[in-house]
């Protein structure tokens, strides 16, 4: 099995999954021209968050997979944005054999029934990283993307992107999708991360109990420009 560098024998693959049972994810990004656009930057919040209890660490791009990676010895979740529509999480086969190859653990991939930049199916892509010796997380939007990932090899299925294709933006609504993380749960032999729009501990935990193996919040915790907007349009709306 090929190891990522940097990964310590507490993260080889046959080990990731039973860490983060039951555990929190954290998901460290910063957007383009945002000013803690940053790989140091992320990996120093990486930390914070390891030190708060976080079981693992979702991470964008090499040089953050990179960084962060060299920094702690957690599952981490790798990703590559390349793009800005469509399918741009790890959109192909090279962009998962580079995250894997960057030191994640695990890759994550749109795994979506939408075209790939590439022309490719999603089966090229997972079977990459498996033949490397890594991990797939399967970020999709339906059930029936969720049952075809798992089919295809994911080792785990995300609900990461429930509301946020054209088939689900009927479904983005203020809180995560639970009820897609429920029916998951409930069909699949591999296990379900909850992700997306988890905004309070109460739904992380309600997300565990219907069933998720793992849940990932990102904005809640890392983006702090979020946050303080959050609290900004309180204020200015007098819901104090």
């Amino acid at each position: 099995m090929r190891r990522s560098p940097g990964m310590s024998d507490h993260t080889r693959p046959d080990t990731v999954l039973d860490r983060l049972r039951g555990a929190l994810i954290v998901s460290c990004q910063a957007y383009p021209g945002e000013p803690m656009r940053d790989p140091d930057t992320m990996r120093r919040v990486a930390l914070a968050a390891r030190d708060g209890g976080a079981a693992g660490i979702r991470a964008q791009g090499l040089e953050d997979v990179r960084a962060i990676r060299g920094a702690l010895d957690l599952p981490l979740i790798g990703l590559w944005k390349d793009g800005a529509e469509g399918v741009y999480i790890t959109p192909t086969a090279r962009h998962a054999l580079a995250v894997l190859e960057a030191g994640a653990d695990v890759v994550a991939l749109d795994a979506t029934d939408r075209p790939r930049p590439d022309g490719r199916p999603l089966s090229a892509s997972i079977d990459s990283v498996r033949a490397a010796g890594g991990l797939v997380m399967a970020d999709v939007s339906t059930y029936e993307e969720g049952v075809r990932a798992a089919a295809l090899g994911a080792h785990l299925v995300g609900t990461t992107l429930s509301g946020y294709t054209p088939a689900t933006y009927d479904r983005k609504a203020a809180g995560p999708d639970l009820d897609l993380v429920e029916r998951l749960a409930g069909a699949l032999d591999v296990p379900v991360v909850a992700e997306g729009r988890i905004h309070s501990p109460a739904q992380a935990a309600r997300a565990l109990e219907r069933g998720a193996h793992a849940v990932v919040v990102g904005t809640a915790i890392t983006h702090p420009t979020t946050l303080t907007g959050w609290f900004a349009a309180a204020l200015a709306d007098g819901r104090v």
